[in-house]
């Protein structure tokens, strides 16, 4: 006798199958059968957040975190508000699922010139294609295996990312026997080249490492992906050559590692970083697609002497115009890794020591977090802060950020132990992510403590979380950094508009609530740090309070972001941007050229 199920159970029975026993969830009239689903399955348990944006972040940061996060939408503004968490995940490579409800089938317009048929109809899947590895309307009861199989294969495979399925009302209510769905089975997908082709690529790889005096690694979030982590680590450390990390994969290692010698960057990087890759003849980059962020708008001139080895899962990466591979290698990391180890066993690899003392010279004489910054009297410097609060948490803590000031700080001067993990949505960099990826952090690890930190600007786009951390009693400590407006546009705003603010603080249209009369409305208790005085004292008691907490750290409106890559506005109006190795505030040049081992750029 064969068995019938409601769609909308199978969905749920199908997800707890995959081993998610969490889901975020906004109820709505249109997934109606899919929140009784979810809401009454005995391996389930569901969180309502109070905007679909949040629902979206929450399992895209769960992703990270146990590979893979689900929310449940429903139509029109359901799926439309949701879109920023499902871009970052696009962006960031992260698997999810979004399963969306929708009118019924008789309701969906036929007609292209009509705008609407049903209540809240919205095509969904046409907008979110761009933005997904799979994005499907499900309108044939018998086929939800097949798409739900195929929506998560292909989440997880290859270049992973999100996969989008909506379910119209009619298919949701509908029967089916279990026994007689149609699975999906992959004929298509070729991930990652012969293990022939990618062993040349490698020993090519290995012939220019032999040779090279200056080589370097730049580690990506690819890595982690492909699960390769400790493999990575076994790799540098039979190479003994120094590694830098790209913006996604901070925490693949701990700062305090022999070989760890810095983040490169023109916005959230460092110094020591810059010089180091900057000065290299060999540049292996593994699982990062060099972001802008991280070669800088002076593309042309990234790493300019040093031969490339580039290795990403996706092609389309190794081809675009901003980077000039010499030895292109699709393939995942993790196998790129096992490779490059097993082959290095039958080589001798020359050593670095020069090269290696160099970059120990340069990270030992630029750190960020400057001695200033301690002597700070008025206000807390955000340098400083981080320092404190890095040493202050143990291994195995999460820490969470949003974009601007929390981003930049925090992935400039956190120092990572053995365990961490450092998060952030790099692609989409938006604000508003810090509170509703710690939530959903939080939940992943059993509703444990989380850090979390937002600016006051940033928190604002998705304060109303606020309650379901309250609701939930999740531990998450929030540390959200008070300058007063929009820092990073405020500074930008000075630097090319002769400090005409518009929209960056209250003296230019924009003005924030007071923080800690919000947290007494949550019914969270808040203080504030206003300068650094017993300041280790008082993040640790936020840190090991219990419940949640939000501690609002007093800035100064204009403090410098620094260093960075900056751009010079030319008299015809041309912006040109400097190399990433020549930050802000700029070296006495003499100082400057002293660092370089390659011939710096013509100064312009």
């Amino acid at each position: 006798m064969t068995k019938k199920i409601k769609v909308a159970d199978y969905i749920a029975n199908f997800i707890a199958g995959l081993g998610v026993h969490e889901v975020f969830m906004i109820t709505g009239g249109g997934a109606m059968h899919l929140n009784e689903a979810f809401g009454s399955h005995p391996d389930i348990k569901y969180y309502c957040n109070h905007h679909e944006q949040a629902s979206a972040i929450g399992a895209e940061c769960y992703s990270r975190i146990n590979g893979l996060g689900v929310c449940v939408v429903t139509t029109g503004p359901g799926g439309t508000n949701s879109l920023t968490g499902v871009v970052g995940a696009w962006l960031d490579s992260i698997p999810m699922i979004v399963i969306s409800g929708q009118v019924k089938n008789e309701l969906i317009k036929k007609n292209k010139s009509l705008r609407q048929l049903g209540v809240q109809e919205l095509n969904i899947i046409d907008i979110v294609k761009p933005v997904t590895k799979y994005a499907v309307l499900v309108n044939k009861p018998e086929e939800i295996r097949y798409h739900l199989e195929k929506a998560v294969y292909l989440a997880k495979s290859g270049r992973p990312g999100p996969a989008w399925i909506d379910v119209p009302l009619d298919v949701q209510t509908s029967f089916v026997q279990i026994e007689e769905l149609k699975g999906f089975k992959d004929t298509t997908i070729a991930p990652s080249p012969e293990k022939r082709i990618l062993k040349d690529q490698v020993s090519e790889a290995l012939n220019l490492l032999k040779n090279a005096k200056r080589p370097v690694i730049l580690a990506g979030g690819g890595i982690r992906l492909a699960g390769a982590q400790a493999d990575f680590l076994k790799l540098a450390e039979k190479l003994e050559i120094p590694v830098l990390t790209a913006m996604s994969s901070h925490d693949l290692i701990p700062s305090d590692h022999k070989l760890f010698f810095g983040r490169p960057g023109a916005f959230g990087g460092e110094r020591a970083g810059n010089f180091i890759i900057q000065n290299s003849d060999l540049l292996i980059s593994v699982g990062s697609r060099l972001h802008l962020w991280i070669i800088s708008f002076d593309y042309k001139n990234f790493a300019r002497d040093a031969k490339k080895v580039i290795v990403d899962i996706d092609d389309a990466e190794l081809r675009k115009p901003t980077i000039k591979p010499d030895i292109p290698i699709q393939a995942d990391a993790g196998e790129f890794i096992r490779e490059m180890f097993a082959q290095t066993k039958e080589r001798s690899l020359p050593n670095y020591v020069e090269w290696i003392s160099y970059c120990k010279n340069i990270k030992q004489k630029y750190p960020v977090v400057l001695p200033e910054y301690k002597k700070q009297k008025k206000y807390v410097n955000s340098y400083y802060f981080i320092d404190v609060l890095s040493k202050v948490l143990p291994e195995k803590e999460i820490v969470v950020t949003s974009d601007g000031t929390a981003f930049s700080c925090t992935f400039q001067s956190f120092k990572i132990k053995k365990g961490q993990r450092l998060i952030t949505n790099v692609g989409c960099a938006a604000m508003g992510y810090g509170l509703p990826a710690a939530i959903g952090a939080s939940i992943a690890i059993g509703e444990k403590r989380v850090i979390c930190l937002e600016g006051d600007g940033s928190i604002q786009l998705n304060i109303q979380e606020l309650q379901t951390i309250v609701h939930y009693k999740l531990p998450v400590k929030i540390f959200v950094f008070n300058n007063n407006g929009y820092l990073a546009i405020r500074i930008t705003q000075e630097a090319y508009f002769k400090s005409h603010y518009v929209g960056s603080g209250p003296e230019s249209g924009l003005s924030f609530p007071d923080l800690l009369k919000i947290a007494k409305a949550y019914g969270i208790p808040a203080i504030r740090i206003s300068n650094h005085k017993n300041i280790e004292k008082k993040i640790k008691v936020v840190v090991n309070s219990e419940g949640p907490t939000i501690c609002e750290i007093i800035m100064d409106p204009h403090q410098p972001l620094i260093p960075k890559v900056t751009s010079a506005v030319k008299p015809d109006g041309k912006l040109i941007s400097k190399p990433l190795e020549d930050m802000y505030p700029f070296l006495p040049r003499e100082e400057f050229y002293k660092n370089m081992i390659i011939d710096p750029v013509e100064e312009l």
